[in-house]
C-alpha cells in the first residue's frame, strides 16, 4: 500500500465521521456559503507571476516544515506579496492542517483560497464552500472519470473553481472535461516521491488550451518557473519553499520581485 492509498483509506473513514457530526444542511447555512468566490483561474491567466503559495505545516515526505506560524499572518503576508492565490492544506493526520486554517485564512485575506485536500465526496466540497474556499483540488490518481465529472460539476454548481491534478498521460486523458478550470501537473511521483520538472514539460502539449496550466511540486527557484513558462504554464504552486522560512510572506515578496 503506498502513502496515497493509505491517505485515501483514512479519508473515507474521516468523511463518514464528519457527516455524522455536521449535517450537510448545517454547512449550507454557514455565513460564508453564499459568498461569491473570486476565480483563481482568471487571476492566473492575467498574472505575470502565477504564484499559488501554500500553507503547509508538515508532509509525509518531509515531516515537519514549520509549526510555528500563525495562518492569518501567512495569509496576510502572501496577499501583500501579490500572489494569485493561497493553497491551504486541511488534512490533519498527514499534513497537520484543518478546516479552521481555511477559516482563519479567509478572515485575514481576500485572495482566492484553494482547499488542498483529498476530495472523494461532494460533502467535502460543501465544507470547502462553507469554510471560505474558492477552489477545490481533485486528484485524478484516486478518482474515476465518473467521480471527477460528478465532483467537478457539483463544485461548479456552487460557484467554485476546480483544479484537477494529474501525474501522467493516462490520468490526463481520462480527466479532460468542460467542468474543470485548471489542469495541474504534479511533478512528484506519488509512489517514489521523486520530483522532476520533465513531467510538466512532457505533458504540456497534451493539455488543451481551454484550461489554465498549473505546475506543482519541486518548484523552488525562479529558474524552474522560467523553464516552464515557454510550455504554457500560467500557475506555479509553491509550498515548502516559502513555508520553511520564518516569514513566508516576505520570502514570497522577494521571490516575485525577482521573477517579474
Amino acid at each position: 500500500m503506498n502513502i496515497l492509498d493509505k491517505i485515501i483509506a483514512d479519508k473515507y473513514k474521516e468523511v463518514a465521521l464528519r457527516k455524522q457530526l455536521i449535517p450537510a444542511k448545517q454547512l449550507e447555512q454557514s455565513v460564508l456559503f453564499n459568498r461569491k468566490s473570486p476565480s483563481l483561474a482568471q487571476a492566473l491567466s492575467t498574472s505575470a507571476s502565477g504564484i499559488i503559495a501554500e500553507h503547509k505545516r508538515r508532509s509525509p515526505s518531509k515531516a515537519t516544515i514549520n509549526n510555528n506560524l500563525n495562518v492569518q499572518d501567512v495569509a496576510r503576508g502572501y496577499e501583500q506579496a501579490g500572489v494569485c492565490g493561497m493553497s491551504v492544506l486541511t488534512d490533519g493526520k498527514y499534513f497537520g492542517g484543518s478546516l479552521d486554517d481555511l477559516l482563519l485564512a479567509r478572515a485575514a485575506a481576500q485572495l482566492p483560497l484553494l482547499r488542498k485536500e483529498f476530495v472523494i465526496d461532494t460533502y467535502q466540497i460543501l465544507e470547502a464552500k462553507a469554510y471560505g474556499a474558492d477552489v477545490i483540488l481533485l486528484i485524478a490518481a484516486v478518482l474515476t472519470r465518473e467521480e471527477i465529472k460528478s465532483l467537478s460539476e457539483f463544485a461548479k454548481s456552487l460557484g467554485l473553481d476546480v483544479l484537477l491534478e494529474v501525474h501522467n498521460l493516462e490520468e490526463l486523458q481520462k480527466s479532460v472535461m468542460p467542468s474543470l478550470d485548471m489542469l495541474g501537473v504534479n511533478n512528484r511521483n506519488l509512489k517514489t516521491f521523486e520530483v522532476s520538472l520533465e513531467t510538466s514539460k512532457s505533458l504540456s502539449a497534451e493539455i488543451p488550451d481551454d484550461f489554465v496550466k498549473v505546475s506543482e511540486s519541486g518548484i523552488s527557484s525562479i529558474e524552474a518557473i522560467k523553464a516552464l513558462q515557454p510550455y504554457g504554464y500560467k500557475g506555479f504552486l509553491i509550498g515548502e519553499n516559502f513555508m520553511k522560512t520564518d516569514d513566508p510572506g516576505a520570502s514570497a515578496t522577494e521571490f516575485i520581485k525577482q521573477l517579474i
